[in-house]
């Protein structure tokens, strides 16, 4: 196992533990971490998933449960999404700076300022992922 995926992990153990079960935060780092690591050979749907959440979460202030929610309705309709350029550098926040804040309300943020991070270094993708989250209605 690298080292992104033990702090992946990690990271893991701290939001599937976390005290609010409603908000669901771990949502949040599987879609950021997905979008950061993606490489040619990943799958297009989990970085359209994994940008699609982001949008959700940071344009539309979506709860990580909810954007389970839409994550299952958009499989269940499983319609063709766009394809997605991957940039080159995918944010200036990593999964590794995050675990070194401390737990609680600081790491929460951190991980808010992680997913903007990733989300805004897929600046070049955001019509596409928005108009695909409004074409099928989630």
């Amino acid at each position: 196992m690298d080292a992104s995926q033990e702090a992946f992990h990690t990271l893991s153990y701290y939001t599937l533990s976390h005290p609010d079960k409603g908000y669901f935060i771990h949502q949040h780092i599987v879609d950021a971490y997905q979008a950061q690591i993606a490489t040619e050979f990943s799958k297009p749907i989990s970085i359209l998933y994994a940008l699609v959440g982001l949008y959700l979460f940071l344009e539309k202030g979506y709860t990580g449960r909810q954007v389970q929610l839409a994550h299952m309705q958009l499989s269940r309709n499983k319609q063709p999404g766009p394809q997605l350029p991957l940039p080159v550098l995918r944010g200036t926040v990593s999964i590794e700076d995050v675990l070194l804040l401390p737990e609680g309300n600081i790491r929460d943020k951190g991980i808010r300022d992680w997913c903007q991070s990733v989300w805004d270094a897929y600046l070049p993708c955001h019509k596409a992922v928005a108009d695909f989250v409004t074409k099928q209605s989630v």
